[in-house]
């Protein structure tokens, strides 16, 4: 007999971004439970609203597998003395299983008798487990937490019930001073407090109270729901994945409405409108069959249809109050001049330690100059580039950036062509706040690339210059997201900008507002995050090997992981690989650099491998310098077979170290070879 267990944590209100995860991290602790405890099961369903998550476990076994399990313990010349008697290894080995001596049995193995025990452990019936799931609720952890009353415990919100049913039977036990039950709350306004019968009753009891305890349905209800109301008016509602999945997850019984607003709100730019929909109001936009804006949107109501004409109403009242602000702010920065809005920004601070937004905006545009001569770029570019970086935080003070942050760039842009500028300034305004995610789109245009990079790298520089780094999983700052968008940005664009050399150059300006410090630190959050980008089957030490190269272009960074990680299937990678790290082995113990004396040569040996290394030019054909280096692996063999490297004569000594500290300078322009684990 098998039974389905029913779990329901009732809470206050979570944040909507966090409902689907703490359901899926409430599954996955649930199975590695029941996993743990040898209890079988066929699936676990999800349940979540707002004020609660829920699993339900179908088919149950009633009670734990059997256990039977050997242990091998010492062999038999250490576990019994000359008398023949156990001794005190035995008996402690035993002890800790929790057997006696009685249970000992001897069997050989390769050619020697160990002891060996069997320790048999009779399945508990389901019952005697059950409460471990009050372990399992508070062992859930989230992005945020509060604590509540005069309890010292924290939680994402107070918990008000606790309901845990195998079939029909209830279980008594406690969690955060709340005790369980059958009780569950229905919908806030139309419901009220219910019993949950059994498992299997739990959504139409839930259902009744108007509560759609599954997010699947409720998705599926709002979505027939919009369907319904496209074929009624004859429009597409645009559907915003992450927009639905956050509307899902703050409403427990869905209603989906229709509203409208005056069409002259339509002369304000889209991304305005959108903006105030999506983003304030959490509404869907509405389109006709061309993709044109229409002055309608679809919102999602919690609770059910009555009265939905005053739900109409009043949201249209609050969204029209938006727009009334939207209208006023594009017309009125109109009037605004650009160069007095920069002047402005001197009086923006940037961060208390580092200054105002003005001392930013010169540093980002000596390190855009720099960035556009490194990356080759046309005259016209290099000029739009200087234009762009002494202007580009002027939307920040206009009225619609002040009232909508989520347009900032975006407004830029706008203001900017209305102001005059050419379509590359424009555009570079709002793709530098690009990506605003650490997967999110990337500029398109090289000049927005450039300032993009910049204003990132002086965040970077002057946060970690006045201590403010990163810890953990502390980043208030968002460095991480800005170091990402910057190797992201390199690799895209293809440019082979070294970041040692260009953070080097950065860290020799002179600036009056801020001296850069903390180097080496950033050079590492750099490693970290180009680390970030490599496949995560790539081998830990290859990787490892690749970031302690002397290389420090992203691309060919992520490249060569990648071609080395491929090479490890082959046959030839192993000795090719062992020969090379003993070079860099050895070459370490090279006290300084020397130039290789030729005539100090004593056998055939170091001539050809100092050949070869003559020979040996890398380019940017990452795959064959890869292959040039393994092909010396049959050369640098003879030369170890034939030549002791550690000579007794200090000058001969030196010039082998020599040689050799001479191929690692080239090779590690690949990888730190001796890094690599070959075992």
């Amino acid at each position: 007999m098998t039974k389905n267990l029913l779990v329901e944590l009732g809470l206050e209100e979570m944040p909507a971004y966090v409902v689907t995860p703490s359901m899926k991290q409430l599954r996955d602790k649930m199975a590695a439970f029941l996993t743990d405890n040898r209890l079988t099961f066929d699936k676990i369903e999800m349940f979540s609203t707002p004020r609660r998550l829920a699993v339900r476990v179908s088919n149950l076994s009633e009670k734990q597998t059997d256990l039977t399990e050997d242990f091998k313990g010492p062999s038999k010349k250490i576990a019994l003395d000359a008398d023949g008697h156990f001794t005190k290894a035995a008996q402690g080995f035993v002890r800790g299983k929790g057997l006696t001596v009685e249970d000992i049995t001897f069997r050989e193995v390769k050619g020697e008798e160990y002891v060996y025990v069997t320790k048999q452990e009779i399945g508990k019936p389901v019952e005697e487990l059950i409460d471990g799931i009050v372990d399992v609720l508070k062992s859930l952890t989230f992005p945020v937490n509060m604590h509540w009353g005069s309890h010292t415990f924290e939680y994402i919100r107070p918990v008000h019930t606790l309901t845990v049913l195998l079939d029909d039977e209830s279980f008594l036990m406690n969690l955060f001073d709340i005790e369980s039950g059958r009780t569950s709350r229905g919908h806030r306004f139309l419901g009220h407090e219910v019993k949950i019968q059994s498992a299997d009753s739990y959504e139409e009891d839930l259902r009744e109270v108007f509560v759609i305890a599954s997010p699947m349905e409720r998705e599926n209800m709002i979505l027939d729901q919009i369907k319904e109301i496209e074929r009624m008016h004859n429009v597409h509602v645009e559907i915003d994945e992450d927009l639905l999945d956050e509307v899902l997850n703050l409403i427990e019984y869905p209603t989906a409405f229709i509203g409208r607003f005056d069409e002259r709100y339509l002369d304000v730019p889209e991304e305005v409108l959108v903006t105030s929909m999506k983003v304030n109001q959490r509404y869907f936009v509405v389109r006709n069959e061309n993709g044109k804006l229409l002055p309608y949107f679809v919102s999602v109501r919690n609770g059910n249809a009555e009265h939905l004409e005053n739900v109409v109403k009043g949201n249209q009242k609050v969204l029209v109050a938006r727009l009334e602000d939207a209208e006023f702010f594009w017309r009125e920065d109109q009037r605004l001049i650009i160069s007095g809005l920069v002047d402005k920004l001197k009086n923006v601070t940037f961060h208390e330690k580092i200054g105002s937004l003005a001392e930013h905006m010169e540093r980002t545009a000596k390190i855009a100059a720099l960035l556009a001569e490194k990356a080759h770029l046309s005259t016209r570019e290099v000029k739009d580039v200087a234009r762009a970086a002494s202007i580009y935080k002027f939307d920040l003070l206009t009225g619609m950036v002040g009232e909508f942050d989520e347009l900032q760039g975006i407004m830029g842009e706008k203001y900017a062509l209305l102001a005059g500028e050419n379509t590359a300034v424009a555009r570079a305004i709002r793709e530098h706040y690009l990506p605003t995610a650490s997967d999110g789109e990337l500029p398109d245009t090289k000049v927005g690339a450039i300032l993009a990079i910049a204003d990132k790298i002086d965040t970077i520089l002057s946060f970690f210059s006045v201590g403010l780094i990163p810890s953990g999983s502390n980043d208030p700052y968002a460095l991480r997201r800005a170091t990402q968008g910057v190797v992201r940005i390199l690799d895209k664009f293809g440019w082979h900008i070294a970041l040692d050399e260009l953070i080097e150059q950065l860290y020799a300006l002179q600036f009056d507002s801020l001296t850069y410090s903390n180097k080496e630190q950033v050079l590492d959050f750099f490693r970290a995050r180009i680390e970030k980008m490599m496949d995560n089957d790539i081998p830990k030490d290859i990787v490892t090997a690749v970031l302690n190269s002397s290389t420090f272009v992203v691309r060919d960074l992520v490249e060569v992981a990648a071609l080395l990680a491929e090479k490890a299937q082959e046959n030839s990678f192993k000795p090719a690989v062992e020969s090379l790290a003993r070079v860099f082995n050895l070459a370490e113990k090279a006290e300084v650099v020397s130039v290789v004396n030729e005539s100090l040569f004593e056998n055939e040996e170091e001539k050809e491998l100092h050949t070869a290394i003559e020979h040996l030019t890398l380019s940017d054909d990452l795959a064959g310098n890869i292959e040039q280096l393994f092909a010396l692996s049959p050369v640098i063999d003879a030369f170890f077979d034939n030549t002791m490297v550690m000579a007794e004569d200090e000058v001969i000594r030196a010039n082998r170290l020599a040689l050799l500290a001479s191929l690692t300078t080239k090779a590690k322009k690949v990888a730190q070879f001796n890094q690599i684990n070959t075992k």
